[in-house]
């Protein structure tokens, strides 16, 4: 489908949080025929129902009326599971199901770099945004992010670039979506609750990233993740590598200590690795994607070393809160995985008492036992997954659970108690680490709601 195929079309939207009106409301002034339909109560989203009622946009709350099916098109949120009924209904009856991203890029004049990964996606879309700020080129960040693409897109020219961070549930339903640029950042172990357990599922959920680039476009990729490099090898776009244990061929790697790109046979050194802000060799790795990006759109090699310098992380990424009492407090709300808890363990050399829990993804804990004897000397185990945290750890480590108070969303009490027990756990030197390991669905929308209630009760000790 394209721009024309929506006029007086009847197109179903389902979910109605950020995605869902942005797309709900571009359809509109495209001139379809929009219903919005969410399984989630009104109270939730009465600021939504607003809009899409100043919007002149039919609405519905509190569960999937058949009129939803009373459509050419299903275009679905990011939240939207691909098993919910609604979705697997809508299959049954064999009506075209795409997903918001898809529908944006129908109205995008401007290139699309498209960023996926199981960790460091947001980082790395905001590191590079900041790249085409230094260097004064129009740009744009959004998808999953928290800015929907479809909010933005009629504002995008032929000279802007798109900056997408893009989820695996996104691309599940894409059809056209072509980025000029498409990263894999890692494929790491996430979200095995919605791709039946199995990593290669997942994997190949990512790998649609590029099933629709041609020959002029680009794929960067992780040379040193292997499930991702046993997904590229029918790739039609030009690859660029990044590595930051070994050299290649075209792409960006670590040389004497220093960060080199190498493009068209042409080698380019930008800084040394210890310049660059954001530490740790999973930012190493992100700081040389998004230099790859850059430079493949024509950003000059002055303008990224002074950013790399500079950039200072992003909100809910090991973040630092405050210290009190000689006790440090770090929100790292973004860890809805284990592989990004683990990578928050390395980056510590302090005693660390570690908050964990939420919404469970059919995680594997295993693979960070033996960091958590190394490295924790507390975990505190809450949200809806608490007591699959005290099952896995509490022979390894001493492990408090905090049970959920009252039924409140976001559930403050339970976060105040939370930050309590793990304050009684801490000493002067310690710190106070809350990398959840889970989705924030429990008692938040998301883990920005999340992290900011927790820097804020911090803040109020």
């Amino acid at each position: 489908m394209n721009i024309a195929d929506v006029v007086d079309k009847r197109i179903t939207v389902i979910g109605a949080e950020r995605s869902g009106v942005a797309v709900a409301q571009l359809l509109k002034k495209n001139h379809a025929k929009v219903f919005v339909s969410d399984f989630g109560k009104s109270e939730r989203t009465q600021k939504n129902i607003e809009e899409l009622r100043q919007s002149h946009i039919e609405c519905e709350f509190g569960g999937h009326s058949e009129r939803v099916f009373d459509c050419s098109l299903m275009v679905i949120s990011p939240g939207v599971p691909t098993n919910a009924p609604v979705v697997v209904e809508a299959q049954k009856r064999k009506l075209k199901i795409v997903a918001e991203i898809e529908v944006a890029s129908w109205f995008c004049l401007g290139p699309i770099i498209a960023i996926t990964g199981s960790n460091g996606k947001t980082t790395t879309a905001t590191l590079l945004g900041r790249m085409f700020s230094d260097a004064k080129k129009k740009y744009v960040v959004a998808g999953n992010i928290g800015t929907a693409f479809s909010s933005v897109v009629l504002d995008v020219d032929a000279e802007t670039v798109v900056v997408l961070e893009v989820s695996s549930f996104q691309l599940d339903f894409i059809d056209t979506f072509r980025p000029k640029i498409a990263m894999i950042l890692n494929i790491t172990q996430n979200h095995m609750d919605r791709y039946d357990h199995s990593m290669e599922n997942y994997a190949r959920s990512k790998a649609r990233i590029f099933m629709n680039q041609r020959a002029e476009d680009f794929l960067i990729c992780n040379a040193d993740d292997t499930w991702t490099q046993s997904f590229i090898k029918n790739t039609k776009s030009k690859i660029f590598s990044f590595s930051s244990r070994h050299s290649v061929n075209e792409g960006a790697f670590e040389k004497n200590g220093e960060v080199v790109t190498k493009i068209q046979n042409s080698e380019h050194k930008i800084l040394q690795s210890s310049e660059i802000s954001i530490q740790g060799e999973h930012n190493l790795q992100n700081a040389m994607a998004a230099t790859l990006a850059a430079q493949l759109m024509g950003v000059q090699p002055v303008y990224l070393k002074s950013t790399l310098r500079n950039f200072k992380g992003v909100e809910h990424r090991q973040e630092f809160v405050r210290e009190v009492h000689g006790v440090t407090y770090v929100n790292n709300s973004k860890a809805t995985t284990v592989e990004a808890v683990e990578v928050s363990l390395k980056s510590y050399n302090r005693p660390i008492v570690l908050i964990m829990g939420g919404k469970d993804k059919g995680n594997d804990y295993s693979t960070i036992y033996d960091l958590v004897k190394k490295k924790v000397k507390a975990i505190v185990a809450t949200g809806y997954s608490a007591d699959t945290i005290v099952k896995n750890f509490s022979d390894k480590v001493k492990v408090e659970k905090v049970s959920t108070i009252g039924n409140a969303i976001p559930n403050m009490d339970s976060m105040k108690k939370t930050i309590a027990v793990a304050t009684s756990l801490a000493a002067q030197g310690d710190i106070v680490l809350f990398s959840p390991a889970c989705t924030s669905f429990d008692w938040f929308t998301d883990y920005e709601e999340r992290g900011k209630v927790f820097k804020q009760l911090v803040l109020d000790l």
